[in-house]
C-alpha cells in the first residue's frame, strides 16, 4: 500500500507564501513607476532614476547578506516581523517629498526590508515543507514572486497612468500592512539555534554566505545576469523594433508559462532529481534568449516570453530547493540567505555591466551572447552539482531495485 503524502497546503504555509506575495507584488509596481516618478518630480536625468531603481536591489542584497546569519541567532519570526515593520515605516515615508537624496536613501531602506523580511517568509517555508516535498513546495512558494512578476507591473504601469502617485503609494502602505496583519496568525517555527551552536561573532565568510548553497549560487548568479538582460532592456529592445504595444503581454505569458508548469516541475524534481528539470530548462532559456536576438514581430516575442518562463521560471525554483536540500537542517536560514545573495547580485548588478556592452553590440546581438552564455552554464551546473545529483540518483534507484 503506498504511503501517503506528507501535507503541504497547511495554513501557515498559505499565508507566509501569501505575505511574500503581497511584499513582492510592492517591489514590482514600484519598479516600474519609481524611475518615471523621479523625473516627474525631481527632474533628475535617466541615469539618476535608473539608480532610484537600482539601489533598492542594492540594499535587498546588502540586508539579506547579514540576516542569514541573523536568523540563526535570534529566529525567523522576529526577524519576519522586523522586517514588516520597517517595509511598512519605509513606505509611508514615500509620502515624505524632501528631494532625491532622501527618495535614494528610502529606497535603499526600504530594499533592506524587503531582504530581511523575504529571506525570512523563505526560511519559515523551507522549515514548514515536508522532507519528501521539498521541491515541489519550493515551486508553489516562488509562484507567490512569479505572480507578483506579472501582476505588478501591470497594475504599477496602469495606476501610474490613471491615479497619483500618492495613490500609489497609500496601495503600497496598505499591501505591506495587509503582508504584516495576515503574517501575525500564522504559526511560526522557531529556528533559533541554540547558544552552544551560534556562529562566533568573529568575521568568517561562513557566517555570511552557507558553503553548501555556494556551487549552485554561483550558477543562479550567471543565470540571473542573462535575465536581468530581458528584465531592464525589453522595454527599450520593444521600441527599436516597434512592438511596444505587445511587449507589455511578454511578462504575462512568461508569468503564465510558470504557473502552467511549476506544478509539474515540482513534483518531477521530487520523482527524478533536479537534473530532469534543470537540463530541459538550461535548453528552453538559451532558445528564448537566442529567438528573442531575432525577433521581427509579435508572435515570436511572446513565444521567447513562453520559453524564457519555462527555462528561468523552472530553474529559479529548482535551484532554491536545491541550496535548501545541500545545506544542514540548522543552517537553513543561511542558504536561503546565500541563494538570494547571488540571484540579486545578478540582477541587480546585471543591468549595470551590460548596459556598458550595448552601445557596443546592440539588443539583438547582447540575447545572442546571453542565449550562448546559457548553454555555457550547463557545463558549469554539470560540475557544480549536475554529475553529483545524477550519482545520487543513480545510487537511489540501485538501491530501490536492490
Amino acid at each position: 500500500m503506498e504511503q501517503a503524502k506528507a501535507k503541504l497546503w497547511t495554513k501557515d504555509f498559505i499565508i507566509i507564501s501569501s505575505a511574500n506575495f503581497f511584499l513582492y507584488l510592492v517591489f514590482y509596481l514600484l519598479l516600474v513607476t519609481m524611475s518615471v516618478y523621479a523625473v516627474e518630480e525631481f527632474h533628475v536625468s535617466e541615469s539618476q532614476a535608473g539608480l532610484v531603481t537600482g539601489i533598492f536591489i542594492i540594499g535587498t542584497l546588502i540586508g539579506r547578506l547579514f540576516i542569514g546569519k541573523m536568523i540563526t541567532t535570534i529566529g525567523s519570526k522576529p526577524m519576519l516581523y522586523t522586517g514588516l515593520i520597517f517595509f511598512i515605516v519605509t513606505s509611508f515615508l514615500y509620502f515624505i517629498k524632501l528631494g532625491i537624496v532622501f527618495l535614494l536613501i528610502n529606497r535603499f531602506l526600504q530594499g533592506i526590508a524587503l531582504g530581511m523580511a523575504s529571506t525570512a517568509t523563505g526560511t519559515i517555508v523551507a522549515q514548514t515543507i515536508p522532507n519528501d516535498r521539498k521541491g515541489e513546495g519550493i515551486s508553489y512558494y516562488s509562484m507567490s514572486v512569479t505572480l507578483a512578476t506579472a501582476i505588478g507591473p501591470f497594475i504599477g504601469i496602469f495606476m501610474s497612468h490613471h491615479t497619483s502617485y500618492q495613490i500609489i503609494f497609500g496601495f503600497c502602505l496598505a499591501l505591506g500592512i495587509i503582508s504584516f496583519i495576515i503574517s501575525t496568525l500564522s504559526t511560526i517555527p522557531d529556528s533559533k539555534l541554540p547558544k552552544e551552536k551560534v556562529p562566533s561573532s568573529a568575521f568568517k565568510i561562513s557566517n555570511f554566505i552557507e558553503p553548501t548553497a555556494l556551487p549552485i549560487a554561483l550558477v543562479v548568479f550567471i543565470l540571473s545576469l542573462g535575465y536581468s538582460s530581458v528584465l531592464s532592456f525589453i522595454n527599450f529592445y520593444a521600441i527599436e523594433i516597434n512592438l511596444v504595444e505587445i511587449a507589455s503581454l511578454f511578462f504575462v505569458v512568461y508569468a503564465v508559462a510558470i504557473l502552467v508548469s511549476r506544478p509539474f516541475s515540482g513534483r518531477l524534481m521530487d520523482a527524478k532529481g533536479a537534473n530532469s528539470i534543470m537540463y530541459p530548462a538550461f535548453i528552453l532559456n538559451a532558445a528564448g534568449l537566442l529567438l528573442l536576438s531575432t525577433v521581427e514581430n509579435s508572435i515570436p516575442l511572446l513565444l521567447a516570453g513562453v520559453l524564457i518562463g519555462l527555462g528561468y521560471g523552472n530553474m529559479q525554483s529548482t535551484t532554491q530547493a536545491i541550496a535548501v536540500k545541500a545545506a544542514p537542517p540548522q543552517s537553513v536560514g543561511l542558504a536561503t540567505s546565500t541563494y538570494y545573495i547571488f540571484l540579486d547580485a545578478g540582477l541587480g548588478f546585471g543591468p549595470y555591466l551590460l548596459g556598458l556592452i550595448i552601445p557596443y553590440m546592440g539588443y539583438r546581438k547582447l540575447y545572442m551572447v546571453m542565449g550562448f552564455l546559457v548553454l555555457f552554464t550547463t557545463i558549469i551546473y554539470y560540475l557544480m552539482h549536475g554529475k553529483k545529483e545524477r550519482n545520487k540518483v543513480k545510487n537511489i534507484n540501485h538501491t530501490v531495485k536492490g
